[in-house]
């Protein structure tokens, strides 16, 4: 898991869960992006699985806040991968396990499996389209990312992610998202439908929507670094296209001279251009705006570069003339 990932989710997991309804929303984003569900023989198993530590802490207490149940705990580690650990927790009975999907709404008592009739994701869907309050709709995106969600670190990039199971449940998530103003985006993966936002702004949003305050102080922050450090590269790379341009401008401006001098004599030349181009001799790497602030009296840009310009146009008709002869 990427460090930026790993710390928001470490905040977020440590905020309190004020209502009972919040705290039911983020469970049921929990279960839909990440959950199982365990059937056979007349058994019923509802579980989740997640590398974080504070994520599986916070999926125990909102296990126990919402049906007062304490979920099983069971740590896999691969021994091939150094950070291949991961906890999954179970609700230890059918029972327990019946109470939380009918309470959660993704089933209702009937004759099918296990005794339940689970609802489709269409259904479901509607069903968050359907929270009215904008706490529980928080608590929902916040269970989600906590789920399956994925930040790049924004030395990089500006990009989050959150992988859902089916379209349906992408669907919830991109409502939930257009309900506080954030247009979202999915495409379908091997592992399922990948829901994402890219840009600052956005990926901003996100995280202050999921009270990730602390985090989002740093996003930001390197945000306000990155466009600091990218207006100045485009400030450098200006001055310097500028300061290229005006000395190739400047060398062709001194061989027009040159020829010139060379060939008919500065002082068989018009005092004004005459002028300009012992200024130009004089002060080769200057501006044109610095050449007219020298002139005395002093001349504007235009006037200067119109005098170069004349004798740029006698230089080349004095090329063409040798060229005749």
């Amino acid at each position: 898991m990427d460090s930026f990932t790993r710390q928001v989710k470490s905040e977020v997991a440590r905020q309190p869960m004020k209502n009972l309804c919040c705290a039911s929303a983020e469970l049921k984003a929990f279960l839909q992006m990440g959950g199982t569900i365990t059937t056979g023989s007349g058994r019923l198993k509802v579980g989740v699985m997640t590398e974080h530590a504070s994520v599986a802490r916070r999926l125990f207490q909102l296990f126990k806040k919402t049906f007062n149940t304490a979920p099983e705990m069971f740590l896999y580690r691969n021994p091939r991968l150094q950070k291949g650990q991961r906890i999954f927790l179970q609700l230890p009975s059918r029972e327990e396990s019946v109470e939380a999907l009918v309470g959660l709404g993704f089933a209702e008592e009937g004759s099918g499996p296990a005794g339940l009739a689970l609802k489709p994701p269409a259904s479901q869907r509607r069903e968050v389209g359907e929270m009215k309050s904008r706490c529980c709709r928080r608590s929902y995106l916040r269970g989600a990312f906590l789920s399956t969600g994925y930040l790049t670190n924004p030395q990089r990039d500006y990009h989050l992610e959150i992988v859902a199971p089916c379209e349906e449940h992408a669907g919830a998530l991109k409502d939930a998202l257009d309900s506080f103003g954030i247009p979202s985006r999915h495409f379908e993966r091997k592992d399922g439908f990948v829901l994402y936002l890219k840009g600052g702004e956005k990926v901003g949003e996100f995280l202050r929507i999921i009270s990730a305050h602390t985090s989002l102080l740093g996003f930001e922050n390197v945000r306000v670094l990155k466009g600091m450090r990218n207006r100045i590269n485009r400030l450098v790379n200006c001055e310097t296209a500028n300061l290229t341009k005006t000395v190739l401008a400047s060398h062709e401006q001194i061989e027009n001279i040159e020829l010139i001098q060379n060939a008919i004599g500065l002082d068989n030349i018009s005092p004004s251009l005459r002028e300009a181009a012992l200024l130009r001799l004089l002060f080769p790497e200057a501006t044109l705006k610095e050449l007219g602030d020298i002139a005395t009296p002093p001349l504007s840009k235009s006037s200067i570069n119109h005098r170069l310009r004349r004798l740029g146009t006698l230089a080349h008709k004095l090329k063409e003339g040798r060229r005749d002869a």
